[in-house]
């Protein structure tokens, strides 16, 4: 059966007979470093329902990184207290999909936390809160007719 919130050290060890997420899986949300973890992964069903509910209103979302261990956080330059190995967070990449179609479907979806870069947007349940990467304000602020921060 599968639990509620988890860490799990290994992918594997999540007892994947109950899933219910069925536009994704563990494989692509476990940490993907392959050097400081094997492919640990943490478990939140309230992030996979807006994360599933995200996918209904636009069809497939690529996933650029979901779950990071919280070595492989520090070597790709994450912040420390990153909601990626913290509790759980995705990049997803913005193309095919337009940034409008994606900002909109991110609120609907209950993502809090949005982080806006040039090609993708990093999306989380944490605490209410927005940034930019470098250079991309300006393309979010056309898009979207105002500021999203």
């Amino acid at each position: 059966m599968i639990e509620t919130k988890k860490l799990y050290l290994r992918k594997t060890d999540l007892d994947r007979s109950n899933w219910r997420w069925p536009h994704f899986s563990v494989d692509e949300l476990s940490c993907d470093c392959g050097k400081h973890c094997e492919g640990e992964y943490f478990h939140d069903p309230k992030f996979l329902d807006a994360l599933e509910k995200m996918r209904a209103l636009m069809g497939p979302i690529q996933i650029n990184s979901a779950h990071r261990c919280k070595a492989h956080n520090k070597a790709v330059g994450g912040v420390a207290n990153s909601m990626h190995f913290k509790a759980i967070a995705v990049d997803i990449k913005i193309a095919p999909h337009g940034r409008v179609e994606l900002y909109e479907a991110a609120i609907k979806a209950g993502f809090k936390g949005m982080g806006f870069g040039v090609n993708f947007m990093h999306l989380d349940i944490g605490a209410r809160r927005r940034w930019t990467y470098p250079g991309a304000l300006g393309l979010w602020k056309r898009a979207l007719g105002f500021s999203p921060l």
